[in-house]
């Protein structure tokens, strides 16, 4: 059950990467979005970090071969035969090219450099620094559409204060969007037999699969941003 909120709450991938990305930007894409890779690339990469750390000695190899972690696949070992830092640059352009709408390459607007994370809310090039954007911290405990209104995001302010017109960033599950909240209701659910009260954010900017998926990830227990500005 949904009822309005009269008061204040209490507390992209960007086009310019076409092609050939380079090596800070690749290892950014694969450390902070492992889940774009494929299968057989996250096979290539396992065995990749195996054999390193591995580094020629035996008993090690024998371990990490026994665990799996070094391969004997194919197909795999076919994407690294030409070194890690080619892997690393194909694996990161094949994202760029097929999921560049799952992908957030977050950059400084000031000197447009690639920041440290995807998180990051100051540059370390130009040490500029957008921290003031962030107005709060929300944790998702859940997500559903209700019919003939908007995609309901549920959760807890952890920290600050939302108002309508805000932003969600959505990038730390993900999602390469920003949808601004139209509605800040409530929603009351049981918990070990006791109401308890969600805040529920309001949009209509999300598609269809970005509410899915969000829908499948449920509850997330790393707090995210709500921001003033994109």
């Amino acid at each position: 059950m949904l009822k309005h909120a009269t008061n204040h709450t209490q507390n992209r991938c960007t086009q310019a990467e076409k092609h050939h990305v380079n090596l800070e930007t690749a290892k950014y894409i694969i450390d902070y979005f492992p889940n774009l890779m494929t299968e057989k690339e996250r096979i290539a990469l396992r065995h990749l970090n195996s054999e390193f750390k591995a580094d020629g000695n035996l008993k090690m190899e024998k371990m990490y071969r026994k665990r799996g972690w070094l391969t004997d696949d194919q197909e795999a070992l076919n994407l690294i035969k030409n070194g890690s830092e080619s892997f690393r640059l194909n694996v990161a352009d094949r994202i760029i090219k097929e999921r560049s709408s799952d992908l957030y390459l977050n950059k400084c607007p000031n000197c447009e450099k690639l920041t440290r994370t995807p998180q990051s809310r100051q540059c370390r090039f130009c040490g500029h620094n957008w921290h003031n954007i962030k107005v709060a911290d929300f944790k998702l405990n859940s997500s559903f559409q209700l019919t003939g209104r908007h995609f309901f995001i549920l959760g807890e302010i952890t920290n600050g204060n939302v108002e309508i017109g805000n932003y969600i960033d959505l990038t730390m599950v993900g999602l390469n969007c920003k949808p601004k909240i139209e509605s800040i209701e409530y929603a009351l659910k049981k918990v070990n037999g006791k109401a308890v009260e969600d805040i529920a954010l309001g949009t209509n900017e999300l598609t269809e699969n970005q509410k899915e998926k969000l829908k499948r990830i449920g509850s997330f227990g790393t707090p995210f941003d709500i921001i003033k500005e994109k």
